[in-house]
């Protein structure tokens, strides 16, 4: 496993408002599985979004971090939540010396990865 920091934001029902996240993720060699915050997302083609909740079907756009803008699309509001582990990692990458506060909320996100609960559900697929 490949352990990232990334960008994650909920399209299903949300639009370019939907909850968003700033955080640790791990991630299968190819990229085409993703797991954060007790979730698993696999790869997925969608109209606006890149992944897909292996459980719940919701999309989600998942990417890398951009350095010199907002992660948010450029319609999007609210808040990003960032780990706070992850805020000194962040703020050397957009090379900042803090966050703007109107655009982040610093929170825990617990290292939770579903590994066995989402390996019978993909093996149950086959």
């Amino acid at each position: 496993m490949i352990k990232d920091l990334m960008y994650i934001e909920l399209k299903t029902g949300y639009s370019d408002d939907g909850p968003a996240w700033i955080g640790y993720v791990k991630t299968s060699k190819t990229k085409k599985t993703i797991y954060f915050n007790d979730r698993a997302f696999q790869k997925y083609n969608g109209c606006y979004s890149n992944y897909v909740d292996i459980e719940t079907g919701d999309e989600y756009w998942i990417s890398g971090l951009k350095k010199k803008e907002s992660n948010r699309h450029w319609a999007g509001h609210g808040k990003i939540m960032i780990d706070q582990r992850a805020v000194d990692e962040y703020l050397s990458l957009i090379e900042e010396k803090e966050l703007p506060h109107n655009l982040f909320e610093i929170i825990d996100i617990e290292d939770r990865f579903p590994m066995e609960r989402i390996n019978k559900l993909l093996n149950s697929k086959d």
